[in-house]
């Protein structure tokens, strides 16, 4: 029997009802945010060597508990989807949750102890999968990277102007700061934070008159303007991962209320099947003979 075959359907999702049931529940995402929080103090306590040393064999056991508790929770997400596989990998944070549990499964991970490290510490991230709000910003980090780089190109190019022209007018006088373009563009950098602004700013007024224009412009374009635009983007991307977070829990209570509209059917169905079985016992009931009419 084939697995796409109308029979497997059906099985499939006897299979995947239950198991949604139990993902879909309250405690199941309170159980994973409490096993990932639980992972996330434990890596903090690792750090304090003598802890971590007169306590390795109860860690050890600990980490293989929550591993085991991270590979259950996944499994149980995949079988909720037996009736729809396609849909477990269209989300984003199952191909997140099974990239983290396989590569801590993996026999190289176990020797490689910084890998191990990273791959625990990504745990921690999961969080965002069970809060709502949290979800909404780190999906919006997401969205706005094509931003943020058209962004850096942008802060990029205005970088590389300022400091050929810092290194143009101010070279002689200061090569310690504008000796190369290296040099300007790790000064101009550190003024972006408008830190060492005064100085840079008298500094170069004896050097030349023009240095207050060349620095009000700068910092005009890159502390203000660009730092604005760069609100800007995250903003945007922030009102999209919203839109997008309600969007995908539109489906779920379209498919709820679905649910609910079938369980009514059904009932409704079976009320008539019971009416057609009671029928066939029900007298018939005598013909009525009609009085002749008079004239």
């Amino acid at each position: 029997m084939s697995i796409d075959s109308p029979t497997a359907a059906p099985l499939r999702e006897v299979v995947a009802a239950p198991a949604r049931r139990v993902t879909d529940a309250g405690w199941f995402s309170a159980t994973a945010v409490a096993a990932i929080l639980l992972n996330a103090a434990l890596l903090g306590a690792e750090t304090y060597a003598g802890f971590a040393r007169d306590w390795s064999v109860q860690l050890g056991r600990a980490e293989e508990l929550l591993l085991g508790l991270f590979t259950a929770e996944l499994a149980l997400r995949a079988v909720a989807h037996a009736d729809r596989p396609s849909a477990f990998f269209r989300n984003p944070w199952n191909l997140f949750d099974a990239a983290v549990v396989l590569c801590a499964l993996l026999p190289f991970a176990g020797d490689n102890t910084t890998v191990l490290r990273l791959v625990r510490l990504a745990r921690v991230i999961r969080t965002a999968r069970f809060l709502p709000q949290l979800r909404i910003i780190v999906t919006a980090l997401g969205k706005s990277i094509p931003g943020a780089v058209s962004f850096l190109m942008v802060g990029t190019l205005l970088l590389y102007l300022y400091a050929m022209l810092g290194w143009a007018a101010f070279a002689d006088d200061d090569p310690e700061h504008y000796g190369s373009l290296g040099r300007a563009a790790l000064t101009l950098f550190v003024l972006m934070t408008l830190d060492g602004l005064g100085d840079a700013l008298y500094g170069g007024l004896l050097i030349s008159p023009w240095a207050a224009v060349y620095y009000a412009s700068y910092v005009l374009l890159s502390a203000f303007l660009m730092v604005n635009l760069l609100i800007g983007v995250v903003i945007d991307s922030l009102a999209r991962a919203r839109e997008a977070e309600e969007a995908r829990r539109s489906p779920a209570a379209v498919a709820a209320h679905g649910e609910e509209l079938r369980e009514a059917l059904a009932a409704v169905g079976a009320g008539l099947d019971d009416m057609e079985r009671l029928l066939p016992q029900v007298p018939a009931q005598p013909a009525r003979t009609r009085l002749p009419q008079g004239p």
